[in-house]
């Protein structure tokens, strides 16, 4: 019976991903040999772990109550390896970071320098909206802004503080004139911006310890800042950015930054992860280099 830890992995990546094509790009393999490596795995356990249509791919019942038993197991299995390969003087294997677009733009020079220093190391950077259970869904660590990790995991401070950042083009402004606090902004020309987990976002402001928020009511909602940023300079209204989106159009002049002093800096990304008694030496490597990192931003910093 094909139940080997490659293809239970495969289960858990399908489950996780709820496509194919995703889990096989996570496992590094064709769609076609993790199809044929689970059906050989259901045909020997004589059920039908997924229903299939052309369109989507679900757990069936008793593929629920598969992966719900298997996951602490495989788990277990994945520490047990990292255990062993703890022992080894040189980094190997693989790590998989879990963080939002902009931190994943954070941590890319950081990544690159692991990779050029351990070669036998090989990195899976996931960037998505959505906040994930980075141990759940297999992840060793994750990176998002330091207000949103989860108060159960050890976390390290990694890069400068950001900021939001207000923005129109420059036909916008010269139209309608600039806002000198938040109270001027026209909110039917806010572009709305809905969050992963389906809220609509409510913009924040902050001066001498005054704090404000806003409900932003444009005629366009989206969830994707390279959209949104096409949309204000396009002219179609105010947008409400992390400040690293758009600094390079503000230098450029493509777009105007509002009400500056109302955009105090705010804390910075972390990278987080669960305590283990055992990490894996390519585990422990990444994160000496992300303390060095931290080490030398927090020295120029100062």
């Amino acid at each position: 019976m094909d139940h080997g830890l490659k293809a239970l992995e495969a289960v858990l990546a399908i489950a996780r991903r709820g496509s194919f094509r995703a889990a096989a790009l996570d496992l590094g393999m064709s769609t076609t040999a993790l199809s044929h490596s689970i059906a050989r795995l259901e045909a020997s356990l004589g059920v039908r772990l997924f229903n299939r249509t052309t369109r989507s791919v679900s757990l069936s019942d008793a593929g629920r109550a598969f992966v719900d038993r298997i996951a602490p197991a495989v788990a277990e299995i994945r520490s047990a390896m990292e255990v062993v390969q703890s022992h080894r003087q040189t980094p190997s294997g693989l790590l998989r970071i879990n963080a939002s677009v902009q931190a994943g733009r954070e941590i890319a020079p950081l990544v690159m320098a692991f990779l050029r220093r351990y070669p036998d190391m090989h990195v899976d950077l996931v960037t998505e909206g959505r906040l994930v259970d980075i141990v759940a869904e297999g992840f060793d660590l994750g990176l998002r802004p330091a207000d949103l990790v989860p108060r159960n995991m050890i976390a390290l401070p990694l890069g400068k503080p950001q900021r939001y950042a207000v923005v129109a083009s420059p036909d916008w402004v010269a139209a309608n004139g600039l806002p000198l606090t938040p109270a001027d902004l026209p909110l039917k020309d806010c572009l709305r911006v809905r969050l992963p987990n389906g809220a609509l976002f409510r913009w924040t402001f902050e001066r001498d310890g005054e704090a404000v928020q806003i409900e932003a009511q444009g005629r366009l909602t989206l969830d994707e800042a390279a959209i949104a940023r096409t949309a204000v300079l396009d002219g179609v209204g105010i947008g409400f950015f992390i400040e690293q989106d758009v600094a390079d159009d503000i230098a450029a002049g493509r777009l105007t930054r509002l009400l500056v002093n109302w955009t105090p800096p705010r804390p910075g990304f972390s990278l987080y992860y669960p305590g283990r008694r055992n990490p894996s030496a390519g585990f422990a490597a990444f994160l000496a280099m992300a303390r060095e990192a931290a080490a030398r931003a927090a020295t120029i910093g100062r």
